[in-house]
């Protein structure tokens, strides 16, 4: 039914201990969220692609994780229907499928129900615990929450780097990420560029606003370690389908993401603002291919 694609298992290979600490964060919520992406996303490409004759590709498995990861784990159910379906239809196939999208699938997907469903995913946080225990009772403020409310001194490094807070299913733990990024640059499945600039230009930005001490700013080591900047640098921005394929285009890309990301954080009305940053940036990728392809006309060809 599938068609094999060793770089789109090597990225679900990647993100499967990050799955599997949410489930102990936030117990069967992560499961069932993650089952409605994958089984309603891989469907639709399912009945689009039956139509050109054309295999399900496993690409579809990677959009259905990194959306459902994406997501506050009490996300409605039917919630989440609604965005994998526009993720994979809109997202994806109206373009013509694998290879052919011009934005992250799954960041079309979160944005559409993050603007449709504000309200509800506003109230879809939780109190993570072991294996969920408690957790469906009590919703929780995010580390991001927490810095826009001026609570920056009630987090903790050690509860940042190791995930031990409430968030989104799969930004939560630094140190799973940071792993799952070394294996994905290891084996040449993602951009180290990417990452670097992306990440990087985000704690270039993040420690100047601090040390001059910009209104509003975060304090930055604790934002660099709060919501999914880190994720989005590995699993999102690294997308090969909507980034830019030359070299030092890459970095242009990344650096576009990871300011932006700072800037929406710190000056707009979403707590959150990567989701935003790397759109921004997929608008952007030909272009940024196209004007570093250019080569400086000689004044022989000039004349």
């Amino acid at each position: 039914m599938f068609q094999k694609q060793l770089m789109m298992r090597r990225v679900l290979y990647a993100l499967t201990p990050i799955f599997l600490f949410s489930v102990y964060l936030y117990g069967w919520r992560s499961v069932a969220v993650l089952a409605v992406s994958l089984i309603l996303g891989s469907l639709t490409e399912y009945i689009v692609e039956k139509g050109r004759q054309k295999k399900v590709s496993e690409a579809v498995l990677v959009t259905g994780v990194l959306f459902a990861m994406a997501l506050p784990p009490k996300t409605p159910l039917w919630v989440v229907a609604v965005g994998i379906v526009f993720a994979v239809f809109m997202g994806k196939e109206v373009y013509g499928g694998f290879g052919r999208n011009v934005f992250n699938p799954a960041l079309t997907g979160r944005l559409f129900i993050y603007i449709t469903f504000p309200t509800l995913l506003a109230a879809s946080w939780m109190t993570p615990g072991n294996f969920g225990a408690a957790a469906d009772t009590v919703s929780a403020a995010t580390p991001l929450m927490m810095l826009h409310s001026g609570a920056a001194a009630e987090l903790r490094l050690s509860d940042l780097f190791f995930g031990l807070h409430g968030g989104s299913i799969g930004e939560s733990s630094i140190v799973l990420i940071l792993l799952a990024g070394v294996y994905l640059v290891y084996t040449k499945t993602a951009s180290w560029r990417i990452i670097l600039s992306t990440f990087g230009s985000a704690a270039a930005l993040s420690i100047a606003l601090d040390l001059l001490g910009v209104p509003g700013a975060f304090p930055a080591l604790k934002s660099l370690m709060s919501g999914s900047l880190l994720f989005i640098s590995v699993f999102m921005a690294t997308d090969p389908v909507s980034a830019p394929k030359k070299t030092p285009a890459q970095v242009i890309f990344g650096i576009v993401i990871g300011t932006v990301a700072v800037l929406l954080r710190l000056f707009s009305a979403f707590p959150e603002g990567t989701s935003f940053a790397v759109l921004v940036g997929n608008t952007f990728a030909s272009l940024i291919d196209e004007l570093v392809a250019r080569k400086p006309e000689t004044k022989g060809a000039a004349a």
